[in-house]
């Protein structure tokens, strides 16, 4: 049943008007509707909702991730804005200027693996971006 339905990441905030600035000042994105409580955005491969919650996310995983065609280019504007990307050392993942190489990627999206970046958002949840190596 559930593999005909629409996956929707849903984010805890705790201020909804500061997460709501981080959003469009660091990230660009402007929310597409809201309600009470929550602001919902939609982009190019599904949406997001910030929902105002008295508990928080760790931060310790990725919470949502977006894949881009241009990591270099999105990486660069992003920074420009305010961003803070993270920086990962250990052995077999490493980051160079925030990004790191990540070998292996599901078969139906080729290549042999990912570019990728994370950040944390205002309210403490991980966030990553992401490029196919083709």
């Amino acid at each position: 049943m559930l593999d005909a339905g629409r996956v929707a990441t849903r984010l805890p905030v705790q201020d909804m008007d500061r997460a709501r600035a981080f959003y469009s000042e660091k990230l660009g994105l402007e929310p597409s509707e809201e309600r009470q409580g929550g602001l919902l955005y939609r982009c190019a491969g599904g949406e997001f909702a910030l929902f105002l919650s008295a508990g928080a996310s760790s931060g310790t995983h990725t919470q949502m991730g977006f894949e881009v065609d241009d990591i270099d280019a999105v990486v660069a504007e992003l920074r420009k804005r305010g961003v803070v990307f993270e920086e990962y050392d250990a052995p077999g993942f490493t980051t160079v200027d925030g990004i790191t190489e990540v070998e292996g990627n599901y078969p139906s999206k080729g290549g042999a693996g990912e570019r990728a970046v994370w950040f944390h958002d205002s309210e403490g949840n991980l966030i990553g971006i992401g490029q196919p190596i083709r």
